[in-house]
C-alpha cells in the first residue's frame, strides 16, 4: 500500500516538473526535450504501393558525333555507266562447261561497280539481270546524264587467256596516233552536217575524247595483264555508236579459257583500278567535264 502511494507521489512530482520545464522553454524560445518523456514507437512505414517514387533524372543524350566507319565516300565525279554486253537470248560468246559471255560480263560488271563505288564513284548499270536492252536503250541511260562515261564489257571467243583489249569508235581521229592506229585507220572524220545529229551519229562529237580515254585505260591494263596490246583499237562496236559522251569497250580474252568464271573473277579488281585511274587522269585533262 505504501509503495503504491509512493509511486503516485513520484508521478505527481514528475508531472509538475515537466510542466514547469515546458513553460520555461516557451518563455525563452528553446526547444527542450524532457528527459522524462516516454519513448515513442517508431512511425509505421507506408505500404509500398502508396510510396511516392522520386523521379529519376533522364540520362543525358548522347552527343551526335559521327562514329568512324568504313563506308564509301560520298559519290562524286562523272557517272560511270557500265554496260554488260548481250543478255537474254543473246548469249554472246560460248565457252567450256556452258560458260556464256552474257553471264560472265554481268558478273564482272557487278564486281567492278562495287569496287568503283567504294572509291567514291557514281556508277549505274545498263542491266543487272538476264535482260537484253536495245543498243539505243543502253545508250539512252548514259545520255540521260550531263556528265557520263560509258564502258562496255565483253569477253572474246578466242585470244590469249588473261589479256585485254580496249576499243573506241573506228572513225576516231587520233589526237596522237600510235603505230598501230596510224595509217588507214586514222582517217579524219568529216564535220557533221548542220543541225541535229541522228541517234546513230551521237558518238561523232566525242570521238577524240573516247580515243584518249581508251589510250589511258589500255596503258593501265597492260600493267595488270601481261601480254595485252600496248594500244587500243578503233573498231565498229555497235555499243558505242549512240552514246553522246566518252565511250569505250573493254574485251577480256577469252571465254574459251579452262576456267572462264575464275578468269572473270580475277579481272574485277585490276579492271576497277584501271578504269578508276584512267578516268581520274582523263578528268584532269578535261576540266570542263567528261562530255568534252
Amino acid at each position: 500500500m505504501r509503495t503504491a502511494i509512493a509511486r503516485r507521489c513520484i508521478s505527481a512530482i514528475l508531472f509538475v516538473v515537466r510542466n514547469i520545464l515546458g513553460v520555461v522553454a516557451l518563455a525563452f524560445g528553446i526547444s527542450v526535450v524532457a528527459p522524462f518523456a516516454v519513448a515513442q514507437a517508431p512511425a509505421q512505414q507506408e505500404p509500398q504501393g502508396n510510396q511516392q517514387q522520386t523521379p529519376q533524372a533522364a540520362p543525358p543524350l548522347a552527343q551526335q558525333t559521327p562514329l568512324p566507319s568504313n563506308q564509301a565516300p560520298a559519290p562524286a565525279g562523272p557517272v560511270i555507266v557500265l554496260n554488260p554486253a548481250h543478255g537474254g537470248t543473246d548469249t554472246g560468246a560460248r565457252g567450256q562447261n556452258a560458260a556464256m559471255e552474257k553471264d560472265l560480263v554481268l558478273q564482272m560488271a557487278r564486281g567492278v561497280k562495287a569496287e568503283l563505288e567504294r572509291q567514291g564513284f557514281r556508277v549505274v548499270m545498263t542491266r543487272n539481270d538476264d535482260s537484253n536492252p536495245s543498243y539505243d536503250d543502253r545508250a539512252a541511260m548514259a545520255n540521260a546524264y550531263s556528265d557520263a562515261i560509258f564502258v562496255s564489257l565483253h569477253i572474246a571467243s578466242t585470244g590469249t587467256a588473261g589479256t585485254i583489249r580496249v576499243y573506241y569508235d573506228q572513225l576516231s581521229t587520233p589526237y596522237a596516233p600510235s603505230n598501230e592506229t596510224a595509217g588507214t585507220r586514222a582517217k579524219a572524220v568529216p564535220p557533221a552536217a548542220a543541225g541535229l545529229n541522228s541517234w546513230n551519229e551521237a558518238q561523232r562529237a566525242y570521238l577524240n575524247s573516247s580515243h584518249r580515254l581508251a589510250d589511258l585505260i589500255q596503258i593501265m591494263l597492260v600493267q595488270k595483264f601481261s601480254g595485252s596490246p600496248l594500244t587500243p583499237l578503233g573498231a565498229a562496236v555497235r555499243d558505242l555508236r549512240s552514246v553522246a559522251g566518252p565511250a569505250v569497250a573493254i574485251e577480256l580474252s577469252s571465254v574459251s579459257a579452262p576456267d572462264p568464271v575464275a578468269l572473270a573473277n580475277s579481272t574485277v579488281a585490276p579492271l576497277e583500278e584501271a578504269i578508276a585511274g584512267a578516268i581520274t587522269s582523263f578528268r584532269a585533262g578535261t576540266p570542263g567535264g567528261a562530255k568534252q
